[in-house]
C-alpha cells in the first residue's frame, strides 16, 4: 500500500564537552567508542519514558573508521549503551557531515515509515586517529588533474577560498573569530552550552582520573591582537591561522528522532521538525562554499528566502568558510542570526560529531525564540561538499 510521510521530531541532544586533541588533550586515554556511549546513556537517562526496546536504528558517523572508530560503530556502540540486542545500528561517513547525515538517513527512515526512534550522532577522535589516517588517494587525483593538488588539505582550501573573495580578508576573517570566542564565552557565562554538555571520566598521566564538564578549546578573551601574531601554516603570508579556524579536537554527540506521532505516544518531547534537507558537491579545492549550493537547493525547493530563516547554525570550519555564505546571501559579518552562541573556532570541530552540535544549539535557541518559525543548520564538507537541514520550530507562536 502507498504510504504517507510522516512528520520527524528531534527530541533531545547530547555531547561530550569538546577537548583538544594530542597527548595532552581531554581525551587523550579515552577510547573514542566510550565517547559515544557515554552520549547514548544520557539520552536515555534523560528521556526515561521511552523503552530501550523502541529505538529501532542508532546511526553514528566517524570520518575514520578503524580502530576504536571502527567495527560498525553504531552497532557497537548500541551494545556497549545497554541497548537491547535486537536494536541494530551502523556506520556512516561524509567527513565533517557525519552526524548530519546520519540524522537525515535515519530522519528519512521514520518520514517513510521505516522507523518509528532513532538514535543518530558521531565521534571524532582526532588526537587517535589524524585526518587523512590511513587514506590512500588514487594517484589519477593528482594525475589526470582531476582536483587540484590543494583540494586535499583543508586549510589550503580556505586559502584558497581567500583567494577567490579577496574581499575576506585576514583582518576580516580574524574579527570574525574574535566576535565567535566571545559569543561563547557569553552563552558560557549565562549557562547557554552546559545543558547539552554530559560529564565524561576521563584519565591523564600526571592528574589520574577526572570529570570533564566543560569544553576545552575556548579562548576567553581573545583578542585581533592575539591573532595578528599567529602564524599561516598553509601558505606563506597567507590568511588561515589556528585562529581564525577550528582545532584538532575530540568529541561525541547524539540526539534522538522519533516520528512525532511516535514521540507524543511515549511522552517525548517535540523541539523541532525536520522539515527538509539538501546536500551538494562544489569543486573540491574550494571546500568551503558547498553550504551555498545546498542552502539554495533547499530553499527553492520549499519556496522560501532568506528572510523566511530566523536562526542560521553554521559550522565554523574556517572564518572564511562562513563569510563567503554571508556575503553570497547578503548578510551582515555580526548578524543576530548567525550562531549567537558562538561555534566551532571557539568551541571545537570533531569531524563526523559536529552536526549534530549544531542542532543542539538550534533547537536550545528555538525554546527561546518562540517567535522564529525557521531555522537552518548548515556545514562544508571535505573533497567538495555542502549540507544544509531546514528545521520549523514546534513552539513557534504562529501556529498557536
Amino acid at each position: 500500500m502507498p504510504r504517507t510521510a510522516r512528520d520527524v521530531v528531534f527530541v533531545d541532544g547530547v555531547r561530550t564537552p569538546f577537548g583538544k586533541a594530542g597527548p595532552k588533550g581531554l581525551y587523550a586515554q579515552t577510547r573514542a567508542d566510550d565517547m559515544v556511549v557515554r552520549a547514548i546513556r544520557e539520552l536515555l537517562r534523560r528521556n526515561p519514558s521511552l523503552p530501550p526496546e523502541r529505538v529501532d536504528e542508532v546511526a553514528i558517523a566517524a570520518t575514520t573508521q578503524t580502530g576504536d572508530q571502527g567495527l560498525t560503530i553504531g552497532r557497537s556502540a548500541a551494545v556497549l549503551a545497554g541497548l537491547p540486542k535486537s536494536v541494530p545500528g551502523y556506520a556512516i561517513d561524509r567527513m565533517c557531515a557525519g552526524a548530519m547525515t546520519a540524522v537525515t538517513t535515519s530522519g528519512a527512515g521514520i518520514a517513510f515509515g521505516s522507523y518509528d526512534v532513532v538514535i543518530a550522532g558521531g565521534v571524532e577522535h582526532m588526537g587517535r586517529h589524524p585526518m587523512g589516517e590511513g587514506v590512500d588517494p588514487n594517484p589519477r587525483f593528482l594525475a589526470e588533474k582531476i582536483v587540484d593538488p590543494s583540494a586535499l588539505v583543508m586549510g589550503s582550501t580556505a586559502e584558497n577560498l581567500h583567494d577567490r573573495f579577496p574581499g575576506i580578508t585576514r583582518e576580516r576573517a580574524d574579527a570574525y573569530a574574535v566576535r565567535s570566542q566571545r559569543k561563547v564565552a557569553d552563552a558560557y557565562a549565562a549557562g547557554k552550552i552546559q545543558p547539552d554538555l554530559v560529564p565524561t571520566a576521563v584519565r591523564s598521566a600526571e592528574k589520574g582520573w577526572g570529570l570533564a564538564t566543560r569544553d576545552e578549546p575556548p579562548r576567553p578573551g581573545t583578542t585581533l591582537d592575539d591573532l595578528a601574531g599567529l602564524k599561516t601554516p598553509f601558505r606563506v603570508h597567507g590568511n588561515v591561522t589556528a585562529g581564525n579556524a577550528a582545532g584538532l579536537n575530540d568529541g561525541a554527540t547524539a540526539c534522538l528522532l522519533a516520528a512525532e506521532d511516535v514521540a507524543a505516544e511515549l511522552g517525548l518531547s517535540a523541539r523541532m521538525r525536520l522539515v527538509d534537507f539538501a546536500f551538494a558537491g562544489v569543486e573540491p579545492e574550494v571546500m568551503g562554499v558547498g553550504p551555498v549550493p545546498a542552502t539554495e537547493k533547499l530553499l527553492a525547493r520549499n519556496a522560501l528566502t532568506m528572510d523566511d530563516i530566523g536562526l542560521i547554525e553554521i559550522n565554523e570550519a574556517f572564518a572564511v568558510q562562513v563569510l563567503a555564505f554571508l556575503d553570497h546571501f547578503k548578510i551582515a559579518d555580526d548578524d543576530a542570526r548567525v550562531n549567537p552562541w558562538g561555534g566551532a573556532i571557539a568551541l571545537g570541530h570533531p569531524l563526523a560529531s559536529s552536526g549534530v552540535r549544531l542542532m543542539n544549539q538550534l533547537a536550545r535557541l528555538f525554546e527561546e525564540r518562540t517567535d522564529v518559525r525557521y531555522g537552518l543548520t548548515t556545514m562544508c564538507v571535505g573533497m567538495g561538499m555542502g549540507g544544509t537541514v531546514l528545521w520549523e520550530n514546534a513552539d513557534w507562536e504562529g501556529a498557536k
